[in-house]
């Protein structure tokens, strides 16, 4: 069971039928107990990094995520703010992220002839070898909306780059954990080919 985690924040729906169409049943959950029950999960996000992570942690959320990640360790795919929240921390805000892949969130500096928020579609390259980006083609596009970047620590956890006034990790993973910072959701065939991806694992 693929369980998309509703804390409040997130585009739940359009994430939910994506799954269907590829023929994977989905469901969205707020409750503590059936998320501790999942098979996989999906962390979402739209919004500002603080009020993201007060809501995981007010809402108890953050020791069940901690054991599915760390003591179950079952799939887990954080998308645009919810990759973000993958990592230590954020210069949007002031709280720790979930630290489960070593790196932080940085806004985009302003550039001659480029607007922030990053928005649309863009190109994105591999990096390392991951399960989640298994048979995209080089010129995978996907579509973006944010104003802050990941830079993963450890190139390693570097799956996906991409390239908008400065390189920038538009995909990460480690082990059972991935982000993506694009919307899947939204990106037509190759979304449909990285969410049928994190699906079959």
């Amino acid at each position: 069971m693929i369980t998309v985690i509703d804390y409040g924040m997130g585009n739940l729906g359009s994430v939910v039928n994506m799954f269907h169409r590829i023929g994977h049943h989905a469901t969205v959950s707020k409750d503590l107990a059936e998320i501790g029950d999942a098979d996989k999960l999906l962390l979402p996000g739209v919004g500002a990094f603080d009020a993201a992570m007060k809501r995981i942690n007010d809402s108890g959320l953050r020791e069940v995520l901690d054991s599915k990640a760390n003591v179950d360790r079952v799939p887990i795919l954080g998308i645009c703010l919810g990759m973000q929240l993958l990592t230590d921390k954020s210069e949007e805000g002031q709280l720790e992220g979930l630290g489960w892949i070593k790196g932080s969130a940085k806004k985009f500096p302003m550039m001659d002839g480029l607007k922030v928020p990053h928005m649309g579609w863009n190109l994105t390259l591999p990096a390392s070898p991951s399960a989640l980006t298994r048979d995209l083609p080089q010129d995978a596009r996907f579509y973006f909306v944010h104003s802050y970047y990941v830079q993963a620590d450890d190139r390693s956890h570097s799956i996906l780059r991409t390239q908008y006034g400065i390189d920038f990790d538009s995909g990460i993973g480690r082990d059972n954990i991935y982000g993506a910072q694009f919307h899947p959701e939204k990106s037509h065939k190759f979304g449909m080919s990285l969410l049928k991806n994190f699906a079959d694992l």
